[in-house]
């Protein structure tokens, strides 16, 4: 990474777990960045800010699976989901959320990648946190069953981005 990321945390599951969480998050940052990988076991995972539940969370994503490709957008949900393609296939996932800590509302562009031997998944999409607190909570949460164990996330601060 480049000399202006600053790793924050990382977590490696053991065990299977239904959620991932990085809390206590410093505001020293301009921007965050997560990236994580799910051991695929047909995970359906969704990011949550500040333990938010409430409906104040929009997205926009455009996504690709063998030779497909569709779009689709959500408003007025309650966690901003991050899909993958297929079950039992492995991802790979990136975050980056923008003036985290500022008074504004949140915005995430969100990258989805899997390979599943010539039909895999690809998804770019744009979340927003409807919020204007400082984020100081990330929850990733498997709304389906668990994570596998060999999970692993790491969040990044970003300086002066």
């Amino acid at each position: 990474m480049p000399a202006t990321y600053e790793k924050i945390a990382t977590t490696t599951l053991g065990s299977a777990n239904s959620t991932i969480t990085f809390s206590s998050i410093s505001s020293a940052y301009t921007d965050l960045r997560l990236v994580f990988y799910i051991n695929g076991t047909g995970s359906l995972p969704v990011i949550r800010f500040n333990n938010d539940a409430t409906s104040l969370y929009s997205r926009t994503r455009i996504q690709g699976q063998g030779s497909s490709a569709t779009s689709t957008r959500a408003t007025s949900a309650t966690s901003i989901p991050l899909f993958v393609g297929g079950a039992g296939v492995n991802s790979f996932h990136t975050v980056d959320v923008f003036s985290y800590a500022g008074g504004t509302y949140k915005t995430s562009l969100i990258g989805i990648y899997e390979d599943a031997n010539g039909s895999g998944y690809v998804g770019l999409q744009v979340g927003l946190w409807r919020d204007t607190s400082a984020i100081t909570r990330i929850d990733l949460i498997d709304i389906s069953s668990t994570f596998a164990a060999g999970s692993t996330a790491t969040i990044y601060g970003i300086l002066k981005a």
